[in-house]
């Protein structure tokens, strides 16, 4: 029978701050760049690759699925597409009726018809500066 050597069993609060510490490699121009989720304004999916959008201007890509991606970023990325996830710290305006989102970048990312009144819920319970 083998043994195991010592199991280390991770505490809540070492989850958390795991999830503080996160960060996305990505290569650009040959190097590795390490991206933090603060500086992350939304993530745009295409099959098993994403793109990440900074609040920098920059589009990185990687070669991760949105739902791998969504498992390990922190409760202000929310979901509002089956190909889109936004940082909702970085969300400026709601348009068309909450159908749009405008981000700090610049960018439009569209929401999901099902999901319009959940997200509309989420942004004016986290985000009091957004306009309606």
């Amino acid at each position: 029978m083998k043994t195991l050597g010592t199991f280390t069993h991770q505490t809540l609060s070492d989850n958390a701050s795991a999830e503080r510490t996160v960060n996305i490699s990505v290569q650009s121009m040959g190097r590795t760049i390490f991206l933090t989720p603060d500086i992350i304004t939304f993530l745009e999916g295409e099959g098993n690759y994403t793109f990440i959008y900074t609040n920098a201007g920059k589009r990185y890509l990687v070669s991760k699925t949105l739902k791998s991606l969504a498992e390990i970023l922190a409760n202000n990325f929310i979901r509002v597409h089956k190909s889109y996830l936004v940082n909702s710290n970085f969300v400026v305006e709601r348009m068309e009726d909450d159908r749009m989102l405008k981000m700090s970048c610049g960018k439009e990312v569209i929401v999901s018809r099902r999901k319009i009144k959940e997200i509309s819920n989420i942004l004016n319970h986290t985000n009091r500066r957004i306009s309606a």
